[in-house]
């Protein structure tokens, strides 16, 4: 009986450091090819008047430039695909703001959020000061005759 439950007891941390090295080598490969940064993302976001500072509805993940689109990974997922994707043409920067009220306890400590708007729907991306430079220049960026549009 005591075998019994000492190799349900090693089969459990098996199971769960299995799945941290999973997690891990997800990032490693989302990585791999450069260009990424930590960016939270809260879709169909409240509208700009709404007093809306639950810090609810917002997502952790990676954000991976891939040529003209932005990629979205969450962090705790195993998916090998991105959950969002967001083209630089669709992407319309309509603000920007520091966190509010209980984002401050969802969003990382140094993030800005950033409202825009992606074919019609509000979403909001939370990053850092650093990686907010780098997204603006990339949108900024857009081959000749591209409408790019930033506040």
């Amino acid at each position: 009986m005591v075998l019994v439950v000492a190799l349900c007891v090693v089969a459990v941390v098996v199971l769960v450091l299995l799945g941290l090295f999973v997690f891990g080598l997800r990032r490693r490969l989302i990585q791999r090819s450069g260009g990424t940064f930590d960016c939270s993302l809260r879709w169909d976001a409240p509208a700009p008047d709404a007093d809306d500072a639950s810090g609810k509805g917002w997502g952790y993940g990676i954000a991976r430039y891939n040529g003209d689109r932005v990629e979205w990974f969450r962090v705790f997922s195993y998916a090998p695909r991105p959950r969002r994707v967001l083209e630089r043409a669709a992407i319309e920067v309509t603000g920007r703001r520091a966190p509010e009220g209980e984002e401050e306890l969802a969003l990382l400590s140094d993030a800005i959020v950033l409202a825009c708007t992606h074919r019609g729907a509000r979403l909001e991306l939370a990053m850092s000061e650093d990686a907010l430079t780098g997204f603006l220049a990339w949108l900024e960026a857009a081959p000749p005759g591209q409408r790019v549009n930033v506040a």
